[in-house]
């Protein structure tokens, strides 16, 4: 029986490794929400009119402004613009690893719980805001993987776990492969490279 609720403390312990060589800097929130229970992660599937990643299910974020003084300040309020998350809502728990994307941007993930409620998606970024259980996604049955072999980064792994008609793969995919290894039992494949 996969387990319902994460143990939190090891994000809260973890020193994340940073990313500085890429062109563009960007956050994102990885928000828990406690329902029936269970630990739940809430995700946003992409508006299918953006230029990057339209459709992908992804956590809300966005890149950095000007205006944000920390990287964490850009988290709060791309999650903020996209869902309808008030800063003060959110329970920052931790910081997970930066990975690099396609697009050339460093993204440095936040932890957070969040209210069990009823959020209002930006429309013109997001096409549904989508909340699944925590014992679906560590359910093997959910989850696959495959080898490619990247033009720069060479043998990589991609992630994919298909739960409700959803799939989360990519960027957030990676992400949500450490926040498990750190909260649950979930084990990845033996060769996990999540600099890329």
């Amino acid at each position: 029986m996969p387990q319902t609720t994460m143990t939190l403390e090891p994000v809260t312990g973890h020193e994340p490794t940073e990313i500085d060589d890429q062109e563009y800097d960007a956050a994102v929130l990885a928000p828990i929400i406690e329902r029936d229970g269970e630990d739940h992660l809430l995700f946003t599937r992409r508006a299918d009119h953006l230029g990057e990643h339209p459709g992908q299910m992804s956590f809300p974020g966005g890149g950095a402004e000007p205006i944000d003084d920390t990287i964490l300040e850009t988290a709060l309020r791309e999650s903020h613009e996209e869902i309808g998350l008030e800063p003060h809502e959110a329970e920052v728990v931790g910081q997970l690893d930066d990975i690099r994307t396609i697009t050339e941007y460093a993204v440095t993930p936040f932890v957070a719980r969040v209210p069990d409620r009823e959020y209002e998606r930006d429309d013109s970024e997001v096409a549904e805001i989508v909340v699944l259980p925590l014992s679906e996604l560590l359910d093997p049955a959910n989850y696959e993987y495959e080898r490619r072999d990247h033009p720069y980064y060479g043998d990589i792994i991609i992630h994919y776990f298909h739960v409700d008609g959803y799939t989360v793969w990519g960027a957030t995919g990676r992400i949500l492969v450490q926040l498990l290894e750190l909260t649950t039992t979930f084990e990845p494949p033996e060769r996990v490279d999540r600099s890329y």
